[in-house]
């Protein structure tokens, strides 16, 4: 190696496939030195070491290649063991291109797939072991047991069952049974049938098959024997459901296209069942939990100011328990000292069992002096260096006593709170950049004191009965808590409220609120998800919120499962009802499970969840072992699409669409990139990448546009990845999007809405479905104009393209479908305060769908050019939009009556749920999206859905801001109009 040429980093990031010089040390005392390719893999390597070494002396003294595992130093400066032998020597990336054999010790099923979650999660399981926590070994533990015993559980299912598990239903959402149509359905004996009855259940329509000889004579089997599989697609339709209520069917029906179903053999799927049975029982063998002994913190030096000062304070959610107590002021040196007793005013046997200790470290800094002659003293300012939460009970249940170091997070420097009772519990796990904060709790009792279990609350109860408890409220408040038991009867979904006013400072008021708490009828799911906010922490609470939170269907969860992983940065403790909750729910439905791992995948980087998270993964991974191997596969994709979106970006030349297209024909590329289940859906499987088709797109993170040939599906599947942006905020908005779509289809209003997938996969990347057979609004004028300064102003020009595209009585069906989605995303829009909408991020498909991309700002976070508001309008409806529904004829006001009509009842119907979608954007506080921070940002949500307000007057507000809305509209075409002189490369 050259001299001052540390590691291997530059060579491994060389394109092509040129050889490597490689030195591997065996344990005989050999050593061999020979190239390797980068896309060589670690077993094939260890083969050609063993023919090579045959050579040498004491070749006969090495045992069965099986027995030895390489290892080697990381990029990290760790020693990794390389039990994954299918890896490429390129995606291992050895510090120093050294590998040493060395014989293997322990358990290897249990090492290998412990390798393998660890790359998985993309953080090491020795990072668990080294903490030296009892409470996340014990949280490990129990997790571990729980998860393995739901897979083994599984194992012993029905295959019907199991199946449910395996492939679960993805139907449509409606109001009442469709009517009947006309299916065609594709076998692999390629004979279709028509005229079957969409809406028969699978078990009659394979008895009309049956009659079908033709079709099974091939097949030689009885059709009860087979399962049909949609489109190729693991959504197997296996039990008595609708037919016409499958997604897939649906949409194909709707749209004029055949839907294609493959027979399936029982015994295929009986073989993958034992498949994974075999897999399971191979892992669950044995175990090994060697734990090797925690790194020791390290103290960090605080910055010199001029005095220090500690704020602390006791929380009970977001209830300031007693007043706020302070430090003295201490001079700052090296190691900072108080050694201060710190008292607060209320009783320990009043604390609340979630009671949380929040500290805060400032500065105190002299302001500038005073002009001589002025009497006024100088001020002092308050500038946050950084913050700390902990318990005051641990997760036993016991009063914490004894020393805690506390390793501290930055404070943001313009929050006017010093105090963060809302972050995380966690130590900040960055010891060599945070302040550590030494506390003690003190041994008030000569042994440990527990918070007292339910039985003893009873019996406490039984004690206060008889005192006045009315003289603790204000006179507001004492009617509620008076008549709790008439709240519990007769509006037990007002429970939260009840909530707000208890003390939680108070013992016997806290007795009340649990037995009370014990008879509570459940809430709906959706009623019960705003008790999982952080001002609700009890943990009789969070279990009755858990126990309402079980009603919720698969689909339902699945819809709410952003919010629901977000929620857990406010569990005080790893072991926690809404984790299990979690974690037993994805293990009994594999699509729940997917999504589960990449919501949790995606924050892995940050460290307040980074353990907390952790733990999860791991935990699902040991209960679902066959699901690992899916997810590394999706995993590899996702690295390869990085590194082609790095050398895109980092091109010292001029990158074009063919060096993208070059470098995905690599072999090591093709294989990462093909044969996966996709990330946005696992349901569809991107067979093989086209690289010919692939691009990268002309915007500032230049996002990879990658399409695939169809395997079973009909059409190409393209997705984007796009690294560089967060897409949360994308992903919140597309989800509430979808929320009302499935709102308005239940009470029979299909708007036609396209809330196209949209996922984070990791640290400012992710992935973006793409919409086929679709253009921009900025496109489709400027095609149509000479100009770039007239073309936003061409009325005709969307009509003109809806009529290219729909020929003859293709056009009226194409104008509906404009129609109802203009409807749907003026209100959709409207209501979440979409900003940033210029003619760039309007798209329309051929078929008529307009449909809203790119959600940077919303909650009516407009923006701004030289203190202008840019966006003065409430919601985006152009005087062509109007040209399109009134199908080009000026006073066809029927038409354009009929839009408003669909405007208004999408409206009505989101309204009446008001109370849900503010709940859900309660619940993402915790994302630490920079325009949902608090309660302040989600007041924008609450006057656009009149929250509070009679139907009647909701409806009155929506119609001035309708007709603003037209009024206005020439406002738009201008911005529109710079936006494309902006845009426009034309010479």
């Amino acid at each position: 190696m050259p001299s001052g040429k540390y590691g291997m980093q530059e060579e491994w990031e060389k394109e092509g496939d040129q050889e490597i010089m490689m030195d591997f040390l065996l344990p005989t005392g050999i050593f061999l030195k020979f190239p390797v390719s980068p896309n060589d893999t670690i077993k094939s390597i260890k083969k050609m070491v063993w023919k090579n070494a045959s050579s040498e002396a004491l070749f006969g003294a090495l045992g069965d290649p099986d027995a030895y595992v390489f290892t080697c130093i990381n990029q990290t400066a760790e020693r990794e063991e390389l039990e994954e032998e299918s890896r490429r020597i390129n995606d291992v990336r050895p510090f120093m291109c050294v590998l040493r054999l060395v014989a293997r010790e322990g358990d290897r099923v249990e090492k290998l797939t412990n390798t393998q979650i660890s790359l998985l999660i993309g953080k090491g399981l020795h990072e668990f072991e080294a903490q030296k926590n009892h409470e996340v070994n014990e949280f490990r533990t129990k997790m571990r047991m729980f998860c393995e015993e739901k897979a083994q559980e599984r194992q012993m299912l029905p295959w019907q069952q199991w199946m449910k598990y395996s492939f679960p239903c993805d139907l449509e959402p409606c109001c009442s049974p469709p009517e009947y149509g006309i299916i065609f359905v594709k076998f692999e004996t390629n004979q279709r049938m028509i005229q079957d009855p969409q809406d028969l259940p699978v078990a009659l329509m394979r008895s009309a098959l049956k009659k079908k000889a033709t079709v099974f004579r091939s097949l030689r089997q009885e059709p009860e024997d087979y399962t049909l599989q949609v489109n190729g697609r693991w959504d197997f339709i296996y039990g008595k459901h609708p037919m016409c209520q499958f997604k897939y069917i649906f949409s194909c029906l709707r749209n004029g296209q055949n839907p294609y179903l493959t027979m399936v053999h029982h015994s295929t799927i009986h073989k993958y069942q034992e498949d994974q049975g075999s897999m399971y029982n191979q892992v669950y063998k044995s175990r090994s939990l060697s734990r090797p002994p925690p790194l020791p913190l390290k103290k960090v030096r605080v910055q010199r100011t001029t005095v220090l000062v500690v704020q602390a304070g006791l929380f009970h959610g977001s209830e300031l328990l007693c007043k706020v107590v302070t430090t003295s002021e201490v001079t700052v040196c090296s190691e900072p000292l108080w050694d201060q007793k710190l008292e607060f005013d209320i009783n320990v046997a009043d604390l609340p069992r979630m009671s949380r200790l929040c500290f805060a470290l400032y500065a105190v800094l002299e302001k500038a002096k005073k002009p001589r002659g002025t009497k006024k003293k100088n001020k002092k300012a308050d500038c946050p260096i950084a913050w700390v939460n902990t318990m005051v009970f641990d997760y036993k249940d016991q009063l914490k006593t004894g020393e805690f170091l506390l390793s501290t997070w930055p404070s943001v420097p313009d929050k006017s709170d010093l105090l963060n009772p809302m972050g995380t519990v966690e130590k900040n796990p960055n010891v060599d950049s945070a302040a550590g904060l030494l506390i003690r709790f003190p041994n008030i009792r000569p042994h440990p004191l527990y918070y007292p279990p339910l039985d003893k609350y009873m019996k406490l109860k039984e004690i206060m009965d008889n005192k006045n408890s009315t003289e603790f409220f204000e006179d507001e408040k004492e009617l509620l808590w008076k008549l709790r038991t008439e709240v519990r009867d007769h509006f037990h979904e007002s429970l939260s409220k009840l909530l707000l006013i208890t003390k939680w400072n108070r013992h016997e008021d806290v007795v009340q609120l649990v037995s009370l708490l014990k008879n509570w009828r459940d809430l709906p799911g959706i009623h019960a998800l705003e008790l999982l906010d952080y001002s609700f922490p009890d943990p009789a609470v969070r279990s009755f919120t858990i126990r309402c939170l079980r009603k919720l269907s698969d689909n339902e969860l699945l819809q709410y499962l952003i919010q629901l992983v977000q929620v857990l940065k406010y569990e005080s403790y790893l072991d926690c009802d809404l984790t299990t909750f979690l974690l037993e729910r994805a293990l009994s439905n594999w699509r729940i499970g997917h999504f589960l791992f990449w919501h949790l995948r995606s924050e892995i980087h940050v460290a307040s969840v980074s353990l907390r998270f952790g733990l999860i993964l791991e935990a699902y991974c040991r209960g679902n072992i066959h699901h690992i191997r899916l997810l590394t596969k999706q995993n590899e994709a996702l690295g390869k699409m990085k590194a082609l979106s790095d050398f895109v970006k980092s091109g010292s030349q001029k990158m074009t669409a063919d060096d993208l297209k070059l470098c995905i024909r690599q072999e090591s590329y093709l294989e990462a990139l093909s044969d996966l289940l996709s990330p946005l859906n696992p349901s569809i499987i991107l067979a093989e990448i086209c690289a010919d088709k692939c691009r990268f797109m002309d915007s500032k993170m230049k996002p990879l546009w990658l399409m695939y040939n169809p395997g079973a599906q009909e059409d190409m599947v393209g997705i984007i990845f796009k690294k560089g942006d967060d897409l949360r905020q994308d992903m919140l908005t597309l989800q509430m999007i979808q929320l009302m779509e499935n709102l308005w289809k239940k009470e029979g209003l299909d708007l036609r809405m396209i809330p196209y997938g949209c996922l984070s996969t990791g640290n400012k990347m992710g992935l973006i479905e793409v919409v086929k057979n679709s253009d921009t609004i900025a496109n489709i004028q400027r095609n149509s104009s000479n100009s770039a300064a007239t073309a936003a102003f061409n009325k005709d020009a969307l009509l003109n393209w809806l009529k290219s595209k729909n020929p003859e009585d293709k056009l009226d069906p194409a104008i509906e479908e404009f129609t109802l989605s203009c409807a749907g995303y003026c209100v959709a829009t409207y209501v979440l305060g979409i900003g940033d909408r210029h003619n760039d991020n309007i798209m329309i498909r051929e078929t008529g769908q307009l449909f809203h991309i790119d959600f940077g700002h919303f909650l009516g976070n407009f923006k701004r050019k030289l203190g202008i508001n840019r966006e003065r309008v409430p919601f985006i409806l152009t005087y062509d939009f109007v040209h399109v529904i009134q199908q080009g004829r000026t006073n066809n006001s029927e038409k354009f009556e009929r839009f408003r009509e669909y405007c208004e009842r999408a409206y009505k119907i989101l309204c009446r749920n008001a109370t849900l979608f503010v709940n859900l954007f309660a619940m993402m506080k915790a994302a630490g999206l920079p325009e949902l921070t608090s309660f302040k940002d989600i007041q924008y949500l609450k006057d656009s859905l009149a929250l509070g307000k009679s139907e009647e007057e909701a409806l009155k507000n929506f119609k001035v801001k309708f007709n603003e809305a037209l009024r206005e509209s020439w406002k738009t075409k201008v911005n529109w109009m710079m936006h494309s002189l902006a845009k426009d490369n034309r010479p």
